[in-house]
């Protein structure tokens, strides 16, 4: 679950169920989660453990969607890696995989593997269980990895130096 810095009444979360916002100044009653993850391609899915929040916009946040299935332990989705970003609360998403493997790269990124810097723009970081770190100075157009060869990535945290 996360809970916006600058807007601490939004919260988001990705779990093994769908991605889900709420807004706890709801002007239609008592605030509830709502299913955004609906919006994400069928193809996909909304199931998956980390999600990062924009440091400054309530509304844009990214997620690393696994494969729901009966596949185990979670990995991306046909072996295809990818970050989604919504910028708009949920109501749309956009597939960012610029520089990612295309393909046979079963990542699985542990819930705290996945982290943004505040940033202008924003950076992403993310380690997976293969032992790779990986990192978008631009809000997840490009992907680089930064490295190889380490043990399983449990969690990912960005520091201002």
């Amino acid at each position: 679950m996360r809970l916006h810095p600058m807007a601490p009444d939004i919260l988001y979360q990705q779990n093994h169920c769908g991605i889900y916002r709420m807004d706890r100044r709801a002007q239609d009653g008592e605030p509830r989660w709502v299913r955004i993850g609906e919006k994400m391609p069928k193809s996909v899915g909304d199931i998956g453990f980390p999600m990062v929040l924009h440091p400054r916009d309530p509304d844009t946040a990214w997620v690393f969607p696994m494969d729901g299935t009966q596949v185990w332990p979670r990995t991306s989705p046909g072996g295809k890696p990818a970050a989604y970003v919504t910028r708009n609360a949920g109501k749309t998403w956009k597939r960012q995989d610029e520089g990612l493997p295309i393909e046979q790269a079963w990542f699985t990124v542990f819930r705290q593997a996945m982290t943004a810097d505040a940033r202008d723009p924003v950076g992403i970081y993310f380690g997976t269980t293969c032992g790779e770190v990986w990192a978008s100075a631009n809000e997840g157009e490009k992907w680089n990895c930064i490295a190889r060869n380490l043990p399983h990535i449990y969690a990912v945290e960005a520091a201002e130096m």
